[in-house]
């Protein structure tokens, strides 16, 4: 059986020209037909949000109001109101239902709304 032996290439180590850099990281690369699009602004959360609010103004709505059903529902079982505090546990169900049809609505809304 005969032994195989890879043939044995002396490997010089690969040096660039001294001062050439291979690629230059503070620019983009260059690609042939190809143009990038311009880079959009950074949004602070603020702004999001109250872009979001302006899109759809009904999600916030519904979301203040579950929150605040829970809150005085939840105030009004410690106090050992039942009756009181099982009206707001489902005019807590009722906010949360409107807050998902506003989710749905907006989302359909968005969807149909031409591209600009």
């Amino acid at each position: 059986m005969a032994a195989a032996s890879t043939p044995s290439v002396a490997s010089a180590p690969i040096t660039q020209p001294s001062g050439a850099v291979p690629f230059d990281f503070s620019q983009p690369p260059s690609i042939e037909g190809f143009t990038p699009l311009a880079k959009r602004k950074e949004e602070t959360f603020k702004e999001k949000l109250l872009r979001k609010t302006q899109e759809n103004p009904f999600v916030p709505i519904g979301c203040l109001g579950t929150a605040g059903a829970l809150t005085y529902g939840l105030r009004a079982f410690h106090q050992g109101k039942t009756r009181q505090s099982q009206l707001l546990m489902r005019g807590r169900i009722f906010a949360q239902g409107f807050t998902v049809f506003a989710i749905i609505f907006g989302v359909f809304a968005t969807a149909l709304k031409p591209k600009q």
